[in-house]
């Protein structure tokens, strides 16, 4: 995720230690807002069609003209490389993505931006921190498989 004064994405943890005390850092949500769930159900049928893929981010750039659009590059465990739009340009470099692997949604029907078909949805969590708003895309293990279905 972009960092102030660059991305640290390329450093890596030089010993096992650091990165534990990383991963055991306390978090202050005290000033986190999160959207009110919803009232309305869905039945478990309907739920059931939306097809959550792993896919491997394969490539990833600035749309151009557009200050909000990524384009990615997908491998949804087929032989076809799936194209999807997102606009987390505010929050993500490209560069920082490629190599992850993230969920996405891959039936919905193609929508095109800025004139290129986006086929899908990739899955991102959203919130609001001291009134701006908060995105983290939700990336996963890269141990899971390209195409590998979520339930």
């Amino acid at each position: 995720m972009k960092t102030p004064g660059g991305s640290d994405s390329s450093k890596k943890a030089e010993n096992p230690a650091s990165a534990e005390e990383k991963t055991s850092e306390k978090i202050d949500f005290s000033n986190v807002k999160i959207e009110p769930l919803f009232e309305e159900t869905v039945d478990f049928e309907t739920f059931s069609k939306s097809d959550f893929r792993a896919v491997k981010i394969e490539a990833c750039e600035a749309v151009p003209k557009s200050k909000k659009l990524l384009m990615f590059t997908l491998n949804d465990g087929t032989e076809k490389k799936r194209t999807i739009l997102s606009g987390i340009h505010e929050y993500y470099e490209p560069e920082e993505l490629i190599g992850k692997t993230a969920i996405a949604i891959v039936n919905l029907p193609p929508r095109k931006m800025m004139g290129i078909d986006s086929e899908g949805m990739l899955i991102s969590a959203v919130h609001e921190e001291n009134g701006r708003e908060g995105l983290h895309l939700l990336l996963v293990d890269d141990h899971i498989p390209a195409g590998a279905k979520l339930y």
